[in-house]
């Protein structure tokens, strides 16, 4: 079966030839995460949902056998789920979750798998980590550095606790626009460059969890 090309390898073509000081999205992509807790209240990890933009999933499943047209059950989109998963490895899913300030370290995808609605292709896929935790306050960003990618929560249900404690509560927390300091005309050379190696966590939003 030919090998279809991957998120993570378009990114490494677009960073060929784009700077990331005039990167723009190619692929759009629509997320909706759960935090998954223990009985003993502490996060395990999350169980994530990424649905693509229709001329990606076209771009994807240009090739792919299928016995009937217009429909790819789960077992024929296998090998697809397959690559993408571990592909995606290599960049850390563009997940980011850090506990009170601090990184939580990710383990590898479980449960993973594609489906495809309406000419749309989801990804669907559990990222456990490495060690539960019990701290009170987890964030939680996901985007591509090089913004080749723009990866944006649905609009509805994007965040769901499951099993947290009462009273834990998430929300979505818009990105900021960039602002020079008091006083400042331009930014420097360092700040540009900073900026620019992390040019997608500028228009990422986050999931802020707060826990009694």
């Amino acid at each position: 079966m030919k090998i279809l090309s991957s998120i993570l390898v378009a990114i490494c073509i677009a960073a060929t030839f784009v700077s990331s000081a005039n990167a723009h999205p190619h692929v759009w992509v629509v997320v909706t995460s759960q935090v998954i807790y223990d009985g003993k209240g502490a996060a395990t990890g999350l169980r994530q949902s990424w649905t693509f933009d229709d001329m990606y999933s076209a771009f994807a499943l240009e090739g792919l056998p299928q016995k009937t047209k217009g429909v790819f059950t789960r077992e024929e989109l296998k090998d697809l789920a397959e690559v993408n998963i571990t592909n995606l490895k290599e960049s850390d899913f563009f997940t980011y979750v850090k506990a009170s300030g601090k990184d939580i370290a990710l383990g590898d995808a479980a449960d993973y798998w594609l489906e495809y609605s309406k000419e749309i292709l989801t990804l669907n896929f559990t990222l456990p980590f490495k060690a539960p935790s019990q701290e009170k306050n987890l964030s939680i960003e996901v985007y591509d550095p090089s913004y080749f990618v723009d990866f944006g929560f649905a609009e509805k249900e994007a965040i769901t606790l499951v099993g947290a404690p009462a009273q834990c509560k998430a929300s979505i927390e818009k990105p900021k626009e960039a602002t020079l300091a008091p006083g400042k005309q331009v930014m420097s050379d360092a700040e540009a460059a900073a900026m620019a190696d992390n040019w997608g966590q500028n228009f990422a939003s986050k999931i802020a969890v707060t826990c009694p």
